[in-house]
């Protein structure tokens, strides 16, 4: 059994006892969160799409952990004017364990 949820403007392909890392949520580490945008659920080869979400169907997934992903380097430059600015970014990130697909 899987599904198909939507958090943070993107979309994860999950199973029971899956980790994913979705951007940043506001709970704290150990808490259980509910993912209520099931956009799919396929169950014992039946597939049911949800127009846009599947009525009845939810996610749990325990917060095992926050952090940050790896730095990406921002480099900005114009030729022949002297400019040039460095600059680095670190994507915050939650870490979840998935635990039941109720559909």
């Amino acid at each position: 059994m899987y599904a198909v949820v939507e958090t943070g403007g993107k979309q994860y392909k999950v199973a029971e006892g899956d980790v994913i890392y979705i951007e940043k949520l506001a709970a704290p580490v150990g808490e259980q969160v509910v993912l209520d945008r099931v956009l799919l659920v396929s169950k014992d080869g039946e597939v049911e799409v949800g127009t846009p979400t599947v009525a009845n169907a939810r996610v749990t997934a325990k917060v095992e952990d926050h952090g940050k992903g790896k730095k990406v380097i921002v480099f900005k430059y114009k030729p022949k004017k002297n400019y040039r600015k460095k600059t680095g970014h670190r994507q915050p990130f939650t870490k979840l364990v998935i635990e039941k697909i109720e559909a």
